[in-house]
């Protein structure tokens, strides 16, 4: 049986893996390091090989953002050499992370992956975990639908802000209909404090405050949703 999602905010499971670079043991190989874990339904299937060199032509902007990534499938190692030998030999792309095998089900049973009509098949789900390893955003798709990689590198940039400066994020920001680029300050906890929240913020009222944050910040959010 599958087992139970874990939740945003709890650690993700310790587990020792299997993959194209060896065994290594999850979270702690990441230590200190964001990591997007993906997984895929299987190799050598169209839609997946379109997500493996989008997610390939984007690993330098993970890296800068101070991500890692790693696959995952219910596939063997020896198929995900092979599938990943023919992306560079027949498209050009070199895939530079690695990739878990678990033909047994083991780490999609842990993350609750399995596909509910075929075990045989892993969900196509996306776990962003911080440097502390604590899962803090989980992303499901339907088999037949790709992922956006643009928008998973604006979450990881959108979190990261949002520990960096105490702050929330408003929707489609940076491009936010109501405030633009600009962050949303947490509401007040006492009667005083929200006073003071409305001469020290721009607000539409004391629980909808907004604020800037380094232009920097909001060029390189801007920049990942231009970088297809």
């Amino acid at each position: 049986m599958p087992g139970e999602i874990p939740l945003i905010g709890e650690k993700f499971p310790h587990m020792k893996v299997q993959t194209t670079i060896g065994v290594i043991e999850l979270p702690e190989y990441f230590k200190g390091k964001w990591f997007v874990l993906f997984s895929h339904p299987a190799d050598f299937t169209p839609v997946c090989t379109t997500e493996f060199v989008a997610f390939a032509k984007r690993y330098e902007e993970f890296k800068r953002l101070n991500t890692e990534l790693i696959g995952l499938s219910v596939d063997s190692t020896f198929s995900h050499i092979k599938w990943i030998e023919w992306i560079e030999e027949k498209l050009g792309v070199k895939i530079p992370f690695p990739v878990i095998a678990d033909p047994r089900g083991f780490v999609a049973s842990k993350l609750g992956l399995l596909h509910a009509q075929s075990a045989t098949h892993t969900v196509r789900a996306v776990f962003i975990v911080d440097p502390n390893g604590v899962i803090r955003a989980i992303l499901y798709y339907p088999q037949e639908l790709g992922r956006n990689m643009d928008e998973i590198l604006r979450m990881v940039k959108a979190l990261q802000v949002s520990d960096k400066y105490g702050v929330a994020i408003p929707a489609n920001w940076p491009n936010n209909e109501l405030i633009r680029d600009e962050v949303i300050v947490p509401p007040a906890s006492t009667i005083e404090e929200a006073q003071e929240r409305l001469k020290k913020y721009k607000c539409y009222d004391w629980w909808f405050c907004h604020r800037e944050v380094p232009k920097e910040e909001v060029e390189e959010a801007r920049r990942y949703l231009k970088s297809s």
